[in-house]
Order: C-alpha cells, then sequence, then structure tokens
C-alpha cells in the first residue's frame, strides 16, 4: 500500500537560505547554537524536540520524543525517568543518536555519541525548576509500564501531594538527566 499524494502535505513555507561551507562554523557545537538561535528566531515550534534512537543489549532499535534542556561543548542534556524504556536501553548499551528536524529552515541535524548520566546536582538542579505538578508527576509516574486505569494514576498523585505537602520536593532516585556527547 501506496502512501496517498497529498500536495499540501509539501506546502511549507521554506525559510531556510540553502547551505553553503564556507558559511559554517568549524565547530560543530557553534554550528549548532547558530542553527537552534536560528530555529528560535524563525518561530519554530518546539524547537527543543528532538527524537532521540536508542538499541539495548538486543540490538533492536528504538525512538521516541524527548525534549532538548541544554547543550554545550561537553554535550546535549536531556531529562526522563531512569527506570523507563530509554533508560534501561541506555543503561544496557550507552550509545544513542538524536535527531532534529526543522523542515521550515530545511534543517535536519543528527548527532551520535556515548550517553552517560548527569550529576545528581546538574538533576536536581533542572528537578527544581520543573513546575511542582511535574515534579510530583515524577513520583508518580512509573513510565513504560502498564497501569489499570487512571484512577491509580490519580490516587498517586494524591499519597504524593500529601507525602510531600508544601515541602521540598527531593528528586527521585530513579528520575535524571542524560548528556549525550557527540563523536566529533
Amino acid at each position: 500500500m501506496g502512501v496517498p499524494h497529498d500536495p499540501a502535505a509539501s506546502a511549507y513555507d521554506h525559510l531556510g537560505k540553502g547551505l553553503r561551507r564556507s558559511d559554517l562554523d568549524p565547530n560543530p557545537i557553534r554550528q549548532f547554537a547558530n542553527w537552534f538561535t536560528a530555529a528560535i528566531e524563525a518561530g519554530i515550534r518546539d524547537v527543543n524536540a528532538l527524537s532521540l534512537a536508542t538499541a539495548g543489549a538486543d540490538a533492536r532499535p528504538s525512538v521516541r520524543i524527548v525534549l532538548l534542556k541544554s547543550f554545550d561543548q561537553d554535550g546535549f542534556v536531556f531529562f526522563t525517568n531512569y527506570d523507563s524504556a530509554k533508560g534501561e536501553q541506555l543503561k544496557a548499551n550507552p550509545y544513542a543518536a538524536l535527531g532534529f528536524y526543522w523542515i521550515e529552515l530545511d534543517r535536519q541535524i543528527r548527532i551520535s555519541g556515548k550517553v552517560q548520566k548527569t550529576s545528581r546536582k546538574e538533576s536536581e538542579a533542572y528537578f527544581h525548576s520543573r513546575p511542582v505538578g511535574s515534579q510530583l508527576g515524577a513520583w508518580v509516574s512509573r513510565q513504560s509500564t502498564v497501569i489499570d486505569a487512571r484512577r491509580v494514576l490519580d490516587a498517586r498523585m494524591a499519597e504524593m501531594t500529601e507525602r510531600f505537602g508544601n515541602k521540598r520536593i527531593p528528586l527521585p532516585p530513579h528520575w535524571g538527566g542524560y548528556r549525550l556527547k557527540p563523536d566529533i
């Protein structure tokens, strides 16, 4: 079965100006920063959304969308539940690939490399910058597991809300960041 042709599917107003080697920064991280800034300035929606590809010990690939939270010369950082499928895969095989696609700018960026957990201090700093509901959600969610019904999550949310009250919510031991160090 073929994909139906939809002329509107490619009717994007492309803002990209082409690509010339002479316009590229020789430092790939600075080049990414230039393009990331251009995507923000162009109003690209969810500019920090990326495809994260991992594979576990069985070498079967898996991909999902996560959000880039920071980047610098040391790598690209995202946060998640360490007990999730992606966390388990990264534990078994600490290599991954990131993919950004900004169609309006005619830009696709692929980055691959080794992944390591961020420091607890870095994870705590980001965790405590999140809204309280998101912090509680990190305690509530058993990511990548099947639950019987929504009421199970609602009950756990009520339990965690009562448990922590108005106190500072601690970073869960199963939650934190990863940094992908690009193969350059």
